[in-house]
């Protein structure tokens, strides 16, 4: 690539900022020479702007991968996204709107779904039902009975779906699993997810007109029918019930997938069993700091307890959220830290740091976070038909189960039971309604597998 090309790319637009740093890495990445076409996987990529704008370029430099389509149903961000993919790999891809063509074009292999909440699911279910294997972005689907059917469609159909939990591949973090697994914390019952990174109001902009060239029907797809409104478009859609999953389901699915996975560690290092889910899930909070349209509460603490063996004792996994504050928590904005009886470990983004007792620091590493060794581990994983690190039926569900088990407890406003076997709520029905949609909105509704 030359040094031309360098400069207009990291200047490009098309690289948000929260993604700047993590694009401008994969240069060096897209210059690496392509495998023979024989061997290199032909992927199609639902979604352009946002976090898919990493994936895009991420996929685009892999020496394993052709990015063949990318598909975008905003014209602005569809041409963006064919610049960035024709810079990191030499050549542009096709641009469609209509991503049921990456679906029946029977020469893709892949399909990468980085697309709003809203359409997780529908895509993945039909890419699966297509022969295609699937990189979904977190969490699994809008609600419950979304991720329950994409593992249904992955399951039956044999795929390969690994969902963007990063942290699951990252170096650091399994360096801290495998300190955990020494036993060196102890006896476990306790852990903690949280994130206290400031963020802003919504405020309460007037509902207006779409921008030009956007299909906003076709946009909201499988959501009820509403005005357009700029906050409820994109990158704020996800502050709203019918579109996304709040903080919990956004930042909170990270943090909490690698406290579960450490606190299941924890107890494994003990003798005990995996833990799998919850079967009590209680939430406090609500809309408490900003005046804004927002939905979802912007201040939350939610407690899943596990059950213990036989008379064993049960295990307390937290969650909290504190969005509005200017300081950090044990030292990170989020993360997650295990309590033990013998030490403790602080889990961040980019760091984790093993303690004793006083205090007294043991152990500790340093890593990043920019998920590509996550994609890395996909592609691998497609070729060898090995289960991914962030396997949607084994980690990338349960993990989107506690979110949205959480925003159920939330919304009903009392403790909730959760049947771990069918992932439902024992004699609750106000709490069950919660777990889909009351309708899909014709003709988008939920594939049947």
């Amino acid at each position: 690539m030359s040094a031309t090309n360098r400069r207009g790319f990291l200047k490009s637009s098309a690289v948000v900022a929260t993604n700047a740093a993590a694009a401008a890495a994969l240069l060096g990445e897209a210059q690496a020479a392509k495998a023979p076409a024989n061997e290199r996987l032909r992927v199609g990529c639902i979604g352009t702007g946002g976090r898919a704008q990493f994936l895009i370029t991420a996929f685009a430099g892999l020496a394993e991968c052709d990015v063949v389509t990318v598909c975008d149903l905003d014209p602005e961000r569809l041409s963006r996204g064919v610049e960035v993919v024709k810079i990191a790999q030499g050549r542009a891809p096709k641009a469609e709107t209509d991503f049921l063509k990456l679906i029946d074009d029977p020469t893709l292999d892949v399909i990468v779904v980085g697309t709003p909440d809203h359409w997780h699911a529908i895509p993945t279910i039909m890419a699966c039902q297509a022969g295609k294997d699937v990189y979904v972005e977190k969490p699994d689907g809008h609600n419950m009975v979304e991720g329950q059917r994409m593992v249904q469609a992955m399951r039956k159909h044999g795929r390969i779906v690994q969902m963007g939990t990063q942290a699951r591949t990252g170096e650091h973090f399994q360096a801290a699993i495998d300190y955990i697994a020494t036993g060196a914390l102890g006896k476990v019952l306790v852990a903690k997810a949280w994130e206290s990174t400031r963020q802003g109001s919504l405020g309460h902009p007037q509902d207006s007109s779409p921008p030009a060239g956007i299909d906003y029907d076709r946009w909201l797809g499988p959501a009820p029918k509403r005005p357009f409104n700029k906050m409820r478009f994109h990158a704020n859609w996800r502050w709203f019930f019918e579109l996304g999953a709040g903080d919990l389901g956004n930042d909170g699915v990270h943090r909490l997938d690698y406290a579960r996975w450490a606190l299941s560690t924890a107890v494994e290092a003990q003798g005990g069993k995996p833990l799998h889910m919850p079967t009590k899930i209680s939430a406090l909070g609500g809309k408490w700091y900003f005046d804004d349209i927002q939905e979802w509460p912007d201040t939350l603490q939610v407690n899943y307890e596990y059950p213990g063996e036989e008379d064993g004792p049960g295990k307390i996994l937290t969650y909290e959220m504190r969005v509005w504050t200017p300081y950090n928590h044990e030292g990170e904005g989020e993360g997650a830290v295990i309590y033990g009886d013998q030490g403790y470990i602080v889990i961040g983004n980019r760091r984790w740091r093993a303690y004793g007792p006083k205090h007294k620091l043991l152990a500790e590493q340093s890593g990043n976070n920019d998920g590509l060794s996550h994609i890395h581990n996909f592609v691998d994983c497609v070729k060898s038909r090995k289960k991914p690190n962030a396997d949607l039926e084994t980690v990338g569900h349960p993990s989107s189960v506690l979110c949205h088990a959480g925003n159920i407890a939330w919304r009903v406003g009392r403790q909730v039971h959760l049947d771990p076997e069918t992932e439902t709520f024992i004699d609750d029905d106000e709490a069950n309604a919660l777990r889909t949609r009351p309708e899909y909105r014709k003709p988008w509704e939920l594939p049947v597998v």
